[in-house]
């Protein structure tokens, strides 16, 4: 049970670690690269950043379900079903806004996309922050 949530933390606080870098650093430079070189930009970003992201994506999701059966005992039920709303949130996020913005790029830079990429993102930024948090105080109730 501690090993499932131990594997589920590491998976959360990385990619808060990959969203942060992500939206605060790499969106905002998409700007810079220029229309020429965008295209090929875009297209190595989605290959290369599929293979950093959706490894720990998927680990996150399944140990956030399999908490609903084998969490810790002092992890409560409002933490699991938090923990899953919210994973659950940043999934459709991505599905259904960022993931056809990103497509769309790949066409050649347009500023509207690229502003409704960064501001869209916040969602996905703030959720797993507040995953962060709460997968912190799971730790932390059961080190106590």
């Amino acid at each position: 049970m501690l090993s499932l949530l131990l594997i589920h933390a590491a998976a959360t606080l990385f990619m808060f670690g990959v969203i942060a870098v992500i939206q605060i650093v790499h969106y905002p430079l998409f700007a810079l690269v220029g229309k020429g070189g965008f295209t090929l930009y875009q297209q190595s970003h989605m290959r290369l950043i599929t293979i950093v992201v959706v490894p720990p994506m998927l680990i996150e999701l399944l140990t956030a379900v399999l908490l609903v059966w084998w969490a810790p005992p002092e992890v409560t039920g409002w933490q699991i079903g938090i923990g899953l709303v919210l994973v659950a949130l940043i999934w459709a996020s991505t599905a259904l806004v960022q993931a056809p913005v990103h497509q769309q790029l790949t066409g050649g830079f347009r500023e509207r996309l690229h502003q409704r990429l960064v501001q869209t993102n916040w969602l996905r930024t703030i959720a797993w922050a507040a995953r962060s948090v709460l997968v912190l105080a799971m730790l932390y109730a059961v080190g106590r």
